[in-house]
């Protein structure tokens, strides 16, 4: 019997001092949730990252055509000239996040047939409008994994733009009055917000995108007052200004890498 309590006593002495290690462990800055929770993070991380690696994208080269319009008054003064020609690259973040580099091309028409507040002599006629629009844009992919296979592998993404609208008015026909320019040239600062979708082709290599927007632009010509009727005017086809938004729709074909 008398051997039995030394062992006893030993034993108990062992779970004391595992009791103490693992208070100290929780005492200790290195053995806390917090620092439990943030390897967890980390690894969490680490995955997403090499599952991006693996299975993301991480940038594309996109070729486009589509079409622009106007409304308001710029939308009843224009006449389109489809399509709009699309130049961009798209960087991927991860798999949720992009930034965009890129430029549209549209052309437009405007027929004024009656003499107006500042071409008091003869009508201005045919004037050539072409739109050049250099911007950078961000897209939000959406989380589709929970939905079914159409929704899915259709990518789709809203998108917002900063945009620099490059004008140039073209007087086709030639005007009488001395004032009239043969070339009017200016430019505005635009916003775009919109959705569009990516439809694979072959996964991770080529997509075929649609995209549509509406733009918000400050045109130099916005709140002119040169296509008013003059008092002379026999038309009822005047513009007091050339307000409104403009609307795109683009497909293209992205080549991915």
């Amino acid at each position: 019997m008398t051997s039995l309590i030394p062992l006893s006593a030993l034993s108990q002495s062992e779970v004391n001092d595992e009791v103490l290690e693992s208070l100290d462990d929780d005492l200790n800055v290195g053995g806390d949730i917090f620092t439990d929770f943030q390897e967890s993070l980390e690894s969490s991380q680490i995955y997403e990252e090499e599952r991006f690696y693996r299975y993301g994208r991480f940038f594309s080269v996109n070729f486009g055509l589509g079409a622009t319009t106007f409304t308001g008054n710029r939308g009843i003064a224009y006449h389109d000239k489809q399509p709009t020609f699309a130049l961009s690259t798209n960087y991927f973040v991860d798999f949720r996040h992009s930034f965009t580099l890129g430029v549209e091309y549209s052309k437009h028409v405007m027929f004024i047939d009656t003499v107006t507040k500042k071409y008091t002599d003869t009508a201005p006629g045919a004037i050539e409008v072409n739109l050049i629009r250099p911007f950078f844009g961000y897209r939000y992919y959406f989380d589709t994994s929970d939905l079914s296979s159409p929704f899915t592998y259709s990518n789709p993404y809203f998108t917002a733009r900063l945009e620099y609208w490059y004008q140039t008015n073209k007087f086709v026909e030639s005007a009488a009055d001395s004032t009239s320019e043969e070339t009017q040239r200016g430019g505005g600062i635009g916003f775009g917000l919109g959705f569009g979708f990516e439809f694979p082709i072959e996964f991770k290599k080529s997509y075929v995108g649609v995209e549509g927007l509406v733009h918000q632009v400050n045109f130099f010509d916005k709140y002119t007052s040169d296509y008013q009727v003059s008092p002379n005017g026999d038309s009822e086809y005047g513009i007091t200004d050339l307000t409104g938004l403009a609307y795109s729709l683009v497909v293209s074909l992205n080549q991915t890498w």
